[in-house]
């Protein structure tokens, strides 16, 4: 059976945290979002307004967690004042029955290649399995996404598989999907 939080808790490791997102985190959100990259490789949409980011932080990210849809955490890395924003991260399209996530992420540009990313994930995969009661926590990344792919291996993640059109982009093509996993009785913790 999983475990799910009345609210969003904070988990730290090092220089990382994991936390609510907030009303400060709106501009950053749309900030960050106006990267190519992330619409490119995530369901972010491409003409990304500040009402996007509005809605996410007041109003689908407090719903989702009620309703038990997604979990989200805002990623800072930094120490005490210094913080900075690096992303967002979550559990989502999750079957509960049967003790399974679907992790996801983006990462601002600034923050990419730091090791922000696969600390965020190893630490939301940690909480997943030793306090939430998953057993397998999914990624689903489009194959062209280098650095995902880079990022879920570091994490502890290993690749099942291609799932061939799996997933259709902005302008209409199917995309092949790169699925990796991680399961409780093989996880290492941090």
């Amino acid at each position: 059976m999983i475990w799910w939080p009345s609210e969003v808790p904070t988990l730290t490791h090092g220089l990382i945290t994991l936390r609510p997102l907030n009303e400060s985190d709106i501009p950053e959100i749309y900030t960050s979002c106006q990267d190519p990259v992330i619409p490119k490789f995530t369901r972010v949409p491409r003409d990304y307004t500040m009402a996007h980011a509005e809605f996410f932080v007041r109003e689908k990210t407090p719903k989702s967690l009620a309703e038990k849809t997604e979990l989200a955490f805002a990623i800072e890395f930094g120490n005490g004042g210094d913080r900075k924003f690096a992303g967002v991260i979550s559990f989502h399209s999750m079957d509960l029955p049967d003790l399974v996530a679907e992790l996801g992420y983006w990462i601002r540009s600034d923050a990419r290649g730091k090791g922000t990313g696969t600390t965020a994930a190893r630490m939301l995969t940690n909480f997943g399995f030793e306090s939430m009661g998953f057993e397998r926590i999914e990624a689903l990344v489009d194959v062209e996404n280098l650095a995902s792919k880079k990022l879920l291996l570091a994490a502890g993640y290993g690749l099942e598989g291609i799932l061939r059109k799996k997933s259709r982009r902005y302008d209409g093509s199917q995309i092949d999907m790169a699925l990796f996993s991680a399961l409780r009785d093989e996880w290492q913790e941090i």
